[in-house]
């Protein structure tokens, strides 16, 4: 998977970033990192990944929102006063546990039949610690850290079959275990260009990390019927 062909990095960077900077210009103001003395030991790639990583945590609390909107009796299961503090939980650090569990096997709970507990809660804090993954679990980069490419590419395919079963996967009853971009008379795109913007993220800074450690990345094939790929 190459997105600029024989381009060196820096305009790979470069290039990337004036299209994440077009992308979040399109739902709200760009404000600059303030100066922090660590900045002092990160290289632009170091920066580069938190500004993605800060994207997609982001955009993955937008989604909570939206599917608590959706589905408020998801949030009212773990006795939070709001809709607000049941979004603050998720995004507390470390992030909490579903039942002993986080990434993949947290996703997959939010669409168990037998899991009784807020689907929106395992279905984002899943996503979350998935991504966290991708980033070998740090939330700061210094020049010693190298990212692997193809966990990032992995995470960005997992968003995308969450993306897929969040739409289509319905419970015995024929119902969908939860609410999101609607059905055919009522869709709501804002669930898709959201899921859209973490995948563009996730691919952008895997080939990042591809040209800087001049490896190729595998492409997956992903059957949705059958499993997430292990980070």
């Amino acid at each position: 998977m190459t997105l600029f062909p024989n381009k060196p990095l820096s305009v790979t960077i470069a290039a990337l970033s004036l299209i994440l900077l077009n992308a979040c210009s399109s739902s709200g103001d760009v404000k600059g990192r303030d100066f922090e003395v660590s900045s002092v030991v990160k290289n632009d790639i170091d920066l580069v990944s938190e500004t993605h990583q800060q994207i997609v945590l982001a955009s993955l609390r937008e989604l909570a929102v939206k599917l608590y909107k959706r589905n408020p009796a998801e949030w009212k299961k773990e006795g939070h006063r709001s809709l607000q503090d049941a979004v603050d939980a998720l995004a507390s650090e470390p992030f909490p546990l579903i039942e002993g569990k986080t990434s993949i096997d947290c996703i997959r709970l939010a669409f168990d039949e037998v899991y009784q507990g807020d689907r929106v809660r395992a279905f984002v804090v899943g996503l979350e610690t998935m991504v966290l993954n991708s980033y070998d679990g740090h939330r700061e980069f210094y020049l010693h850290n190298m990212l692997e490419a193809q966990k990032l590419y992995d995470s960005a395919r997992n968003l995308e079959l969450a993306s897929w079963l969040l739409r289509s996967k319905h419970n015995s009853e024929g119902e969908l275990f939860l609410l999101s971009s609607g059905d055919a008379e009522e869709v709501n795109l804002s669930f898709e260009r959201l899921f859209g913007k973490m995948i563009n993220a996730q691919d952008m800074l895997a080939q990042i990390m591809a040209d800087r450690t001049h490896r190729q990345i595998k492409n997956v094939i992903q059957a949705l019927a059958t499993a997430f790929i292990p980070i």
